[in-house]
């Protein structure tokens, strides 16, 4: 991914990931990145810092890999990324500053800005397709008047749906502007100041004599729409089209076979078992938030039919299918907030940092065609009601990326959230809600392979409450 990057006409810049596993001990990655890894990415050319150090507690507590990898990226002169999710501003914060993460995308409060920026952190305020954080932040400049020069405008996960229909970074300064922020300074937190973070400002991020030439043209600076593009002194797109090739690899066929579960799922391995002679159990549910990343921890009494635990209301199964090392392994949960009814399965295996597979339904039935339907494919996303599979989107590449045109992804994307929405769920582009489902570094509650996790205490929580 990262070569073909490099080999694209406008200019792609890479963050080593820092966290494979997010969080040790709590889940298991199909593959394990190290410190000696990191430093080795460092010499890449398009190597600029290190990607969400999201192992705050590890950063906090002084664990020896994480600081070499901090120290591996200070060494190389690249910009340490942050991924502070916690909303605990003490001294665990600040122990957290101190480690070197340069930036933090995960505040959601005007204070969390504050703070950031207060501990000489970069405040970046997200706005993804279901992360909404730049109108509850951006009163930190507008209302409290802070230095404009320590915000960054990002977006972090975005849909294709988004991407190819609204935008990207020119819809997050569209939203800014319509927040009250000054069209000027929305701009500068979108350009020179992410170059400056990242060491770029003698390459870009201004118009200026020794810059690449990589500039938009506008007509009207609060809508934003973008007329021309260049990249490196050359028109790469005109009114909406592309005018240049990109060119790409040919990914080996090893990259197109990495989902593997075992033998063909069946429905009891997505049911929780109950205890002998019981009608009714209180369990934990993950409860999930509209256009914010965090969960609630929350609970509910569920009946009990036959041996195992029964969703109903507002709740859902959920379960996480190893999918890395063939173990057939399932773990099984429960979730609210969705919406969905009547007899429908959601799986996808992009699921947050270790992706496995994340299934959510109401359906056990349901559940496992859906996970069989990924594993037959190769990965990515489908919806399943009644038996009939209803959307999919094929992620042959790990079973996390695509290589058919944007704007066909785009349009299958948009059947998935149209399927979502025809199964009853209400909330803006769920399915963002659902891939981070297994991110067991946000807190409060998430799956994992190796069961719920209570990320606010950092271990592994039983199900069934009391149990």
């Amino acid at each position: 991914m990262h070569d073909e990057g490099l080999m694209q006409p406008v200019n792609i810049f890479t963050q080593m990931p820092s966290c494979a596993p997010s969080a040790p001990g709590l889940e298991t990655t199909g593959f394990e990145i190290s410190a000696d890894d990191v430093a080795e990415a460092m010499a890449w050319p398009g190597i600029v810092g290190l990607g969400e150090m999201m192992n705050f507690p590890g950063v906090t507590n002084g664990d020896p890999q994480m600081l070499a990898e901090m120290a591996a990226t200070a060494r190389a002169g690249k910009t340490i990324g942050g991924h502070y999710a916690s909303p605990d501003l003490g001294p665990a914060f600040h122990a957290y500053a101190a480690g070197g993460p340069a930036d933090d995308h995960e505040g959601t409060r005007e204070v969390d800005a504050v703070m950031r920026v207060r501990q000489g952190m970069r405040a970046m305020l997200r706005l993804g397709s279901a992360w909404y954080d730049v109108e509850t932040q951006i009163t930190a400049i507008t209302e409290l008047g802070l230095d404009s020069r320590n915000f960054i405008l990002c977006t972090d996960d975005c849909h294709s749906g988004t991407l190819i229909n609204d935008g990207h970074m020119n819809r997050v300064l569209r939203h800014a502007i319509s927040c009250g922020c000054d069209p000027m300074v929305a701009l500068q937190m979108a350009t020179i100041n992410t170059a400056t973070h990242f060491g770029l400002e003698r390459e870009l991020g201004s118009i200026a004599p020794g810059r690449r030439a990589d500039v938009i043209f506008t007509s009207d600076l609060t809508t934003l729409p973008i007329n021309r593009v260049m990249a490196r002194g050359k028109t790469v797109a005109l009114n909406g089209k592309v005018l240049t090739d990109c060119p790409h690899v040919a990914w080996p066929e090893a990259a197109r076979r990495t989902v593997r579960i075992g033998a063909d799922k069946i429905a009891t391995e997505f049911m929780v078992a109950a205890p002998d002679g019981v009608d009714a159990v209180v369990v934990r549910v993950i409860g999930v938030i509209e256009n914010q990343a965090p969960t609630k921890a929350l609970e509910a009494t569920l009946p009990v039919r036959d041996g195992y635990v029964i969703a109903q209301g507002n709740n859902c199964h959920v379960s996480l299918v190893e999918r890395h090392r063939a173990r057939g392994s399932v773990s099984n949960a429960f979730v609210s907030g969705f919406g969905y009814e009547g007899n429908m399965a959601i799986a996808s295996t992009v699921a947050h940092d270790s992706h496995h597979m994340i299934v959510v339904g109401t359906c056990h039935e349901n559940m496992a065609l859906a996970a069989n339907r990924l594993a037959e494919v190769g990965g990515g996303v489908t919806v399943w009601n009644d038996g009939v599979e209803q959307a999919l989107v094929e992620l042959p590449i790990a079973g996390l990326m695509s290589d058919a045109p944007a704007i066909t992804v785009a349009a299958k994307a948009d059947q998935i959230v149209q399927a979502m929405a025809d199964c009853g769920c209400t909330l803006n582009n769920a399915y963002m809600q659902h891939s981070l489902l297994a991110l067991v570094v946000i807190p409060e509650l998430r799956i994992s392979d190796l069961g719920l996790v209570d990320v606010t205490r950092f271990e592994i929580t039983p199900v069934l409450k009391g149990v």
